[in-house]
């Protein structure tokens, strides 16, 4: 039976050696642990664009839904556009109605209407000449004595009559002659700008109910369905844009002369993807490190905000995602 002191001596030795083995682990672990001092941490810039209408009304239709790919221009909804298309009618007839009267003024007095005054005047000029005898013979009559002081009044009174109504239809000619005044032509005129204008309005208005997509992207929110009445502004849809991806990172102090704008890093993801990006802007102005960046440094320490454009984006880059930044030499 082996005695205490050699079981000691056995022991011990094995102890030492396995809690050795254990540092060293610790340590290597530890030292995979800790990014390389050309290392940065950030994100994929989330860059999305909320639809809505410019007109109140109910959605009659919706073509998307979430995770369908959108081109630019392209029809996403529309509301019921009854009241617009009535209300575009309405403009559109009376803009045409001012026009019409303009071409009115413009075009003057029609030949037949001229015709028509000279002969008014004419016939006011007959009447006024057998008012004019009528009146001589009652004057000499009341003179001798032979005809009633009636007579000779009521042909007074046809007298001035005849000549009131030569000087009207002499007015009206004239005036059938001049044509329109400019003044009127120039109302015309107004009346048919205003007509106009709030006819294009109603084609905007129009053209309000039905929403096209502004970019290329992806539908994020389908925000309500077919049938909701909606107010100008409410969502309808949120799309994340398509095209050009940014990441958005944050760099420490003693980085700064690697991160000038320009410069070539490497972007990779916690897949294994990775891409290459350049440094598109870095800001002149320090700002405390937020807590959701992840550096070395104490989270006391100045950082400066860099985004980084991705050059050949793919699929595998997702709108928020985390990255890796790996400078140059890092």
């Amino acid at each position: 039976m082996a005695s205490f002191g050699t079981v000691r001596r056995v022991v011990l030795p094995v102890v030492v050696l396995a809690a050795l083995a254990g540092v060293g682990v610790l340590a290597v672990e530890r030292a995979r642990s800790v990014p390389s001092p050309g290392t940065m941490f950030g994100n994929v810039e989330i860059r999305q664009v909320d639809l809505a209408f410019q007109a109140a009304g109910a959605v009659q239709a919706m073509a998307r839904r979430e995770g369908d790919a959108v081109r630019s221009g392209e029809l996403v909804a529309e509301l019921d556009d009854a009241t617009y298309q009535q209300a575009y009618a309405l403009a559109e007839a009376r803009r045409d109605a001012a026009k019409a009267q303009l071409d009115l003024l413009l075009a003057g007095t029609r030949p037949e209407q001229i015709d028509q005054a000279r002969a008014n005047v004419a016939n006011a000029q007959a009447t006024l000449a057998h008012a004019e005898a009528t009146f001589a013979r009652q004057e000499d009559l009341v003179r001798r004595d032979v005809a009633s002081r009636q007579a000779y009044d009521d042909a007074r009174m046809a007298l001035d009559a005849g000549r009131a109504a030569l000087a009207q239809y002499k007015a009206a000619l004239a005036e059938a002659v001049a044509g329109p005044r400019p003044q009127e032509i120039e109302a015309a005129r107004a009346q048919l700008r205003s007509a106009d204008s709030t006819a294009k309005l109603a084609a905007v208005q129009l053209s309000h109910t039905r929403l096209t997509a502004p970019t290329d992207g992806v539908v994020m929110t389908r925000v309500i369905e077919p049938g909701t009445v909606v107010l100008p502004g409410s969502a309808v849809y949120s799309i994340a844009i398509a095209g050009e991806v940014w990441v958005r990172a944050f760099a420490p102090e003693p980085l700064l002369g690697r991160v000038a704008p320009g410069t070539e890093v490497r972007v990779s993801s916690d897949g294994g993807h990775a891409w290459r990006g350049r440094v598109g802007y870095v800001s002149p102005v320090a700002e405390f490190t937020p807590k959701t960046v992840e550096t070395p440094e104490l989270r006391t320490q100045l950082v400066y905000r860099l985004r980084i454009r991705i050059e050949n984006p793919d699929d595998a880059l997702r709108q928020g995602m985390p990255v890796t930044i790996q400078l140059p030499g890092g």
